[in-house]
């Protein structure tokens, strides 16, 4: 009774030792050793390790990507338009000694608030930089922004033990009292491209009307320049056939031009034509003797002179006499 007495407690003391000696490190994460606040041991291999009991203990830290969340800052860009940013970034820790000496009993906490210092810093950095607006850093452009404070951000952080996998800019806005007077801003610098598009294009339809103005005028000066020649030339032959009927009989043209007058001179139905008894104008209205009223009434047909019989037409022109025949000299 005695014995077991002893060995009984001896053997859960045993047990306590070593279940207090023993650890699991998960795949998930990595562990360190500490003694009395000294980094004795890593590890970073899962599965069971050791420690002394009592004397040291284990802190286990997370050996995936963690994610953190920046807070929302503004940005001026080098166009002094102030932005409001938001960010993230992936990262995770890639030296568990370096990083508990770095942040010592904080622990993560501790970490991810010296980590969005480092963040921010450089995203004011990298988009208040020289020839970087607003613009820009709103367009589709931006991972070249989020790639350099990626990097400026890694440089960073290997301080803290910390590797910064990724940064991405979530929101890029105007501050809420800015978005009135840069709506404004844009409303003006449409309308005054509309402008210069409507001014464009009116003064492309001037010059189009204008070459079309210019195709008519041609257009027509040459068919007017084609119509004069061809009325010319119809001018010209008409003169030629009068003249060659002329001289083949002067006294009937001069009767088919006086009746051509009569016909002109007294068109209408009430045109009355008043003239001297003597005048050449009347010249085959006389009949032999006689002369046809002076007043001509167009709407009353006039009488039709009297048809001077045959003999007393006039004679037609006798032939010019023929030049007597030169008589050659003689030959000698």
């Amino acid at each position: 009774m005695r014995k077991t007495a002893y060995i009984l407690p001896a053997v859960v003391v045993a047990l306590v030792l070593v279940l207090s000696s023993i650890f699991v490190v998960d795949e998930r994460e990595k562990a360190l050793v500490l003694q009395f606040g000294q980094i004795k041991a890593v590890k970073e291999d899962p599965g069971l390790a050791f420690k002394i009991p009592f004397i040291q203990e284990v802190v286990y830290y997370d050996d995936r990507i963690l994610s953190l969340d920046t807070d929302t800052i503004e940005v001026t860009p080098s166009d002094d338009r102030r932005l409001v940013v938001d960010a993230f970034a992936r990262y995770r820790i890639a030296n568990v000694v370096q990083f508990r000496q770095a942040v010592g009993v904080g622990g993560l906490r501790t970490a991810e608030d010296r980590l969005s210092g480092i963040l921010n810093a450089q995203i004011r950095e990298v988009l208040g930089a020289d020839q970087v607006t607003s613009d820009v850093i709103l367009s589709a452009d931006r991972r070249q922004f989020s790639n350099r404070i990626r990097d400026a951000a890694r440089a960073s952080a290997l301080s803290l033990g910390l590797d910064v996998v990724d940064v991405r800019l979530k929101q890029t806005n105007l501050p809420s009292q800015n978005l009135e007077a840069t709506f404004a801003r844009m409303r003006a610098e449409r309308e005054r491209e509309a402008a210069d598009e409507i001014a464009r294009g009116n003064e492309a339809a001037q010059r189009v009307r204008a070459l079309a103005d210019r195709t008519v005028v041609e257009t027509r000066s040459e068919a007017q320049r084609d119509a004069d020649v061809t009325r010319g030339e119809a001018d010209a032959e008409r003169n030629g056939i009068f003249a060659e009927a002329y001289g083949a009989d002067p006294e009937f043209f001069a009767f088919y031009r006086s009746l051509q007058a009569y016909e002109a001179a007294l068109q209408g139905d009430n045109s009355t034509l008043v003239m001297t008894p003597d005048s050449e104008f009347f010249e085959y209205f006389k009949s032999q003797g006689e002369m046809v009223p002076v007043a001509l009434e167009a709407d009353a047909p006039a009488s039709a002179p009297e048809e001077e019989p045959a003999s007393n037409a006039p004679a037609a022109p006798a032939a010019a006499p023929a030049e007597p025949a030169t008589e050659a000299p003689a030959s000698e």
